[in-house]
């Protein structure tokens, strides 16, 4: 089989601004069944190619010759709902990494969100000093710096979607316990896994990823009004609060979209990152989000975004979030988690004129604390390395269907809209871990 088939191996519409094709399709996308690789014959560059999918054509047609877009769009809607039913048993990788680490990992780095919805309007004011803090006009000055640094508003508002397949690495785990004066640490856990992901987005507000890492598969996504994730231990459960953006998606892959979440900021002074002169941006999630986020025992009390603009390139060139919340425990103390993600963004390069990270690594801290009874604090200690494989803008054929939640989901939300009641299935407080940093 020729190595070049698959979905984008020609498959760039006429207006895309790449002077060479995407290569072929990762087998995370290119399924296998009965001992076959599906995929698409060679056509003329001018023509549209209906998507990979999983078995016959739905039309009965295996030669996929037909060019027409409402077939084109419905394969693309079949191939997307056949990632969200059943994610894949999760198993011992050879590495060691032991199943509740991995699920840990998971649930904290596999699809965080960012702190506060964007608007899909995002256009950053006019920079402007008069009335305005100087706090939040120098913000909007180092803001419109790194929309020129990423490739300008003119081209970042062309895009209409995009596709991402990158390939991510957990370097090490490490867990470390203390009470009441004494401290005991752990690294027996530490190991290596790897994995990948694909990420598809589409303004406005909707996002597609799926994530495998040592035989579990992470599902998240947004049609725009619902956000939500599907895990192999939970299954599908929609995320409190409002819209928000994915976390990994800010992590140098959607300029526009991280310029935005950092709209309403201020810069609250400088700070060197590997060496280099940045500026520091600060943004707050406000209380009616952290209300809205809340449900039952748990409450979200802070989500804070930092973001670390070089003064030297104006690009994003580190990340970090902090995340406080607070379980109240049924006839006992409430007890506290603390989840912190430091990200550094590396090896930017434009593809079709907009200056993307291709890489960079991600460290992660989950400190539970407050719970005097036991006298017992643990502080987890999470690594991640990530390198982008392929991306690509305005792919044909991408429609609102692909992004539809899973079905249960769908109907627990109308059910919610009818009777303006808590319907929609959300995590168990059980799985605290996940609860706090994704919802």
């Amino acid at each position: 089989m020729d190595k070049k088939h698959g979905l984008f191996s020609k498959s760039h519409s006429r207006r895309s601004r790449s002077k060479s094709p995407v290569r072929a399709v990762s087998p995370i996308i290119i399924r296998r069944r009965k001992g076959r690789y599906v995929s698409q014959p060679d056509r003329h560059v001018s023509e549209m190619l209906p998507p990979v999918i999983e078995g016959p054509d739905p039309d009965g047609d295996d030669s996929g010759a037909s060019g027409d877009y409402s077939k084109l769009e419905r394969r693309w809607y079949n191939w997307m709902k056949c990632q969200l039913p059943v994610a894949p048993p999760s198993v011992s990788s050879s590495s060691g990494f032991k199943r509740t680490d991995l699920r840990l990992l998971l649930g904290v780095l596999g699809a965080p969100l960012g702190p506060v919805h964007v608007t899909p309007l995002d256009l950053l004011p006019h920079l402007s000093v008069k009335n305005t803090p100087m706090e939040t006009s120098s913000a909007q000055y180092i803001l419109q710096q790194y929309t020129a640094a990423s490739g300008g508003h003119k081209l970042h508002s062309s895009v209409q979607n995009g596709y991402v397949m990158g390939r991510i690495r957990t370097v090490a785990s490490e867990f470390e316990t203390g009470s009441k004066g004494s401290k005991s640490k752990n690294n027996s856990s530490k190991a290596v896994e790897s994995g990948g992901f694909v990420l598809w987005h589409m303004s406005p507000d909707m996002w597609y990823m799926e994530l495998v890492l040592g035989g579990s598969k992470v599902l998240a996504g947004c049609d725009g009004k619902l956000v939500w994730r599907h895990t192999p231990w939970l299954g599908p459960h929609a995320a409190k609060g409002p819209v928000r953006p994915l976390r990994r998606a800010l992590q140098g892959l959607d300029p526009r979209t991280t310029a935005n979440m950092f709209a309403s900021a201020r810069c609250i002074g400088e700070k060197k990152i590997d060496g280099e002169d940045c500026f520091i941006l600060k943004l707050c999630a406000d209380p009616a989000t952290l209300r809205a986020r809340s449900e039952g025992a748990s409450e979200t009390i802070r989500h804070t975004l930092f973001g670390y603009f070089s003064q030297k390139t104006g690009l994003l060139v580190h990340l970090e979030d902090s995340q406080l919340t607070r379980i109240q425990n049924i006839g006992g103390e409430a007890v506290y988690w603390e989840t912190t993600i430091n990200s550094y963004l590396e090896d930017y390069k434009p593809v079709e004129g907009i200056v993307i990270a291709h890489s960079g690594r991600s460290v992660a801290t989950l400190l539970r604390f407050g719970d005097m009874s036991s006298g017992h604090n643990t502080k987890t200690t999470m690594q991640e390395a990530w390198v982008i494989d392929e991306i690509a803008f305005n792919v044909p054929g991408l429609s609102m269907d692909c992004f539809i939640p899973p079905s249960e989901l769908r109907f627990d939300s109308q059910v919610d809209e009818l009777s303006q009641g808590p319907k929609i299935k959300t995590l168990q407080q059980g799985s605290v871990a996940t609860r706090h940093n994704y919802g």
